[in-house]
């Protein structure tokens, strides 16, 4: 958080020791109008509920015991009892010159997102997890966490059964089939798993076999594989993703340990056999119809359910990778998938209850019909494809500019439109995917802050070395400043809440007092100490964007 808030905070609460004897904690937090000052407590009003007394009261005695000359102007009292702190010009020039940082924090985190399935291109449905892991990744190193990825990739189960049992069927090989090949043969082979009960059972058997290791089963499993990874990364070089191929540790790398998970709930007497599949029955959960609701970690067929893989995962996590946090950017479909998990995780003693699991959820993606977005055709929307029409409508809008990098401006103003709207709703809010509003630059979009960052680098080429902020007289430029005191604080919360509309409201907030900063106050036309500090405040607010635009994933061009 800003430097100057803990300090104010912490006189406030001393304030309070002096007057009432007792040490109160002092929450802070931004006032909602110019009039009400920088900052506003409402300490007075919880101490005169504790008190019986009259806030307006309290808040009298708690200003004439604060200490705060040095930092503000006179403190106020408003309405009830609010307590309204003004910073002076000088504070707040500090505080934007010597912005709050981070230090290790000593933790690890492990996030485990992006989970695209293997020989399935990847679709719309996987941008939000990608895009809000990305962010979040981002986020938790910036603030001091060791962040460890892990892209759960499904490379398990029953599809890879069906589909070889399909190739073998059909006398064909996988290594004649590319990505499209092969999400062809996973329809094909779906097709006929739902409509014949005898290759329904063969490919029951035939996951068995891969699960068991059968040479030939894994052969034609391995270049599914293969043949998707290579698909995945073009996709996230494209999307501008962090993920990496030594991040992917998908469900396969979890089943030598399946066995033992078993016989480890077993043992401590958590399973249950219910019609020849052993599954944990969890106090408190129920279905619709009242009944148990299982956690069904062996299948009556003796392979392992995702349960079992998800539960190896969360072990792996905590006694291998040592992991202080461990968060989910999983759709809201898997919300009580996952409670289920971390409770028979806790109760099996492989989840300490000091070590965070957590389920980002998030909402589905819509397109203009508000239903969730389709083909024309009614078919998935592949991601590559939605990638590069933001891109080329991007492309168009920058045509006639001169001193831009067409080539590159466009792919960072397409995928970050992108990224933007993605993240500048609230996560657990469904979106409407719409290009023309993604890509405008005005509202709050990722064009408009990236033009924003390109105006003040433009003009920051024409300034002269930049110096410190000393004078902050006007208005315009005192709501500014106080705006780029947040940002810490702002990121800090967003680490905390994992929540990054959070950050996305906050560089949109900062983008519209720069707007408004242009056109009250005179940069390069101005002189002397006024000309100087209002430059180092422009230095000061393009490091802010570009650094939060930067934690978003989303690129900052110099030139738009």
């Amino acid at each position: 958080m800003s430097a100057v808030l803990p300090v104010l905070a912490t006189r406030l609460s001393a304030a309070a020791e002096a007057a009432f004897g007792t040490l109160y904690d002092a929450e802070l937090r931004a006032a909602t109008k110019p009039e009400f000052g920088h900052y506003q407590s409402n300490l007075a009003l919880r101490l005169g509920n504790a008190l019986g007394q009259p806030p307006r009261d309290i808040a009298a005695r708690l200003v004439d015991a604060l200490q705060v000359d040095d930092l503000c102007e006179k403190p106020s009292i408003a309405g009830p009892g609010f307590i309204n702190l003004t910073l002076l010009p000088a504070t707040l020039a500090k505080a934007v010159n010597e912005p709050q940082s981070f230090s290790s924090n000593g933790l690890r985190v492990v996030v485990d997102y992006s989970q695209p399935n293997v020989a399935k291109q990847m679709h719309v449905g996987h941008l939000r997890s990608t895009v809000i892991g990305d962010a979040l990744c981002n986020v938790l190193e910036y603030v001091g966490y060791e962040v460890i990825r892990q892209n759960h990739v499904g490379d398990w189960g029953t599809q890879y059964g069906m589909m070889i049992e399909q190739l073998l069927e059909e006398g064909i090989t996988a290594e004649s089939l590319d990505l499209e090949g092969l999400q062809h043969l996973y329809e094909r082979s779906r097709k006929h798993f739902d409509a014949d009960g005898t290759f329904a059972d063969k490919s029951r058997l035939r996951v068995v076999k891969l699960q068991s290791g059968d040479p030939e089963t894994r052969a034609s499993w391995r270049h599914m594989v293969d043949v998707s990874m290579d698909d995945f990364e073009k996709v996230y070089a494209l999307l501008g993703s962090k993920l990496q191929r030594s991040d992917v540790v998908g469900e396969s790398a979890y089943n030598d340990d399946l066995p033992r998970v078993v016989a480890e709930l077993e043992q401590q007497g958590l399973l249950t056999e219910s019609e020849g599949a052993m599954c944990a029955f969890l106090p408190g959960y129920a279905g619709r119809d009242g009944s148990p609701l299982p956690v069904i970690v062996r299948k009556s067929d003796g392979g392992f359910g995702y349960s079992a893989t998800d539960l190896a995962a969360v072990r792996h996590r905590v006694s291998t990778l040592h992991a202080d946090r461990i968060v989910y950017v999983v759709d809201h479909r898997q919300a009580l998938h996952f409670d289920m998990i971390f409770t028979l995780a806790r109760t099996a003693g492989w989840l300490p209850s000091t070590t965070p699991a957590e389920h980002v959820s998030f909402g589905t993606v819509l397109g203009p019909t508000g239903k969730p977005f389709k083909t024309r055709a009614g078919g998935t929307v592949k991601l590559a494809e939605l990638l590069n029409s933001a891109v080329a409508r991007a492309d168009s809008l920058l045509e006639g500019r001169e001193g831009v990098d067409r080539e590159a401006t466009a792919r960072a103003v397409g995928i970050g439109a992108v990224k933007y709207a993605d993240l500048s709703s609230d996560r657990g809010n469904d979106y409407v995917f719409d290009l023309d509003r993604m890509v405008a630059m005005t509202g709050n979009t990722g064009p408009y802050l990236q033009y924003a960052h390109a105006r003040l680098t433009r003009l920051l080429s024409k300034a002269g070395t930049p110096g410190e902020v000393t004078d902050l007289k006007d208005p315009a430029e005192q709501q500014l400043a106080l705006l780029l005191t947040d940002f810490a604080d702002t990121v800090a919360q967003v680490a905390e809440t994992l929540q990054p509309h959070r950050l996305c409201t906050y560089l949109y907030d900062v983008a519209s007092a720069l707007s408004t900063f242009y056109e009250q106050c005179p940069v390069l036309s101005s002189e002397g100490a006024t000309r100087a500090s209002r430059i180092a405040l422009c230095t000061a607010t393009r490091k802010v964007l570009q650094d939060g635009l930067s934690l978003l994933g989303i690129q900052a061009p110099d030139a738009m």
